[in-house]
């Protein structure tokens, strides 16, 4: 881990609360200003190490691959409070997901980084890269939203408030936090395909038991309970048209950049039916908005399992661009 720190001090949140920010951040493949640059955004539980060694996204970042290093500057941003070599963040409540967007914004221009090549996230990654692109409509020229979607639905809201019920009064909150959330993440599908009922014998439990309790386990040794509180309390906080009075087409219309919508027809999570009509309001207005779908059993959890299908969807936007080759 060889984590870069950008100090904003004075940052007023969308409340008015007064905070200041440690926003760290890494950069893979090319230096900054020698080539294209991609900005990843990461998912709940996720960081900056995007790849290499423990990368969480290597399929489809690095040398050769989807977002290839030799043609690119990848740059991620860790969101503040989450952990990952940062302070935490005790009044996290006074923050919403608004507000990392434009401290992420902050951050580039620190940077001095005037525009992207692509902004590609993943889960609440998604949702904020829908944030950053909405506040910065000329920031970049392909918004990648994978699994996500502008707003928290009813459905997120309510399943991020069970996850603050268990956090807040679990007696092992972390861990049996992690053990709920995994079963968003996955489909019912899924578990019979991986499990189909097969016990243990070890442990004398069924094996879909045991899966999910390695999960607690493993979140509780490298998450903290105050990042997971931030983390799931943002979550809840998606919406793009938050306190402007106006529709969400008449705000994301005023995108510049492509619009990639990436969604997981099995997701339980942030839906397909969510991002179909997402993409079918904003079709109506813009011509450079496009649908792409990942098929499979797994739910949610499919953009960090079906990377084949992920890089297809997505070769012909990094694949061969003329502003990278020249770059």
């Amino acid at each position: 881990m060889n984590l870069n720190k950008i100090d904003i001090e004075n940052f007023i949140s969308f409340n008015g609360t007064n905070f200041h920010i440690e926003l760290t951040y890494e950069v893979f493949g090319l230096p900054i200003g020698k080539a294209p640059i991609v900005l990843v955004n990461h998912a709940l539980t996720g960081n900056s190490t995007v790849t290499g060694k423990n990368g969480w996204w290597n399929p489809i970042i690095g040398k050769e691959k989807l977002i290839d290093t030799e043609k690119y500057s990848i740059l991620s941003f860790n969101f503040p409070g989450n952990g990952y070599g940062g302070k935490l963040i005790e009044n996290y409540k006074d923050l919403i997901l608004k507000d990392i967007a434009k401290i992420f914004l902050i951050g580039l221009n620190k940077l001095k980084i005037e525009s992207l090549f692509a902004i590609i996230g993943g889960s609440i990654g998604a949702s904020l890269t829908w944030e950053m692109a909405v506040i910065s409509p000329n920031i970049s020229q392909n918004i990648i939203p994978v699994a996500g979607d502008w707003k928290s639905s009813d459905w997120i809201i309510a399943n991020t408030m069970l996850q603050s019920q268990i956090l807040n009064n679990s007696s092992n909150p972390v861990h049996d936090a992690r053990i709920h959330s995994m079963l968003c993440y996955r489909s019912p599908e899924s578990f019979s395909k991986k499990f189909n009922r097969s016990l243990n014998d070890d442990l004398k439990i069924f094996n879909v038991e045991s899966w999910l309790l390695h999960h607690g386990n493993k979140l509780q040794k490298r998450f903290q309970l105050g990042s997971y509180k931030l983390m799931n309390h943002l979550l809840s906080t998606a919406d793009i048209t938050r306190d402007t009075g106006k529709e969400f087409t008449e705000i994301a219309s005023k995108i510049k950049g492509n619009i990639y919508i990436v969604s997981v027809n099995s997701d339980l999570f942030f839906t397909d039916f969510q991002n179909r009509d997402t993409f079918y309001k904003l079709c109506k207005l813009k011509n450079n908005v496009f649908y792409k779908i990942i098929k499979s059993v797994h739910g949610h959890d499919a953009f960090l399992i079906e990377f084949d299908q992920l890089i297809d969807l997505l070769k012909e936007i990094f694949k061969d661009n003329k502003q990278a080759t020249e770059a």
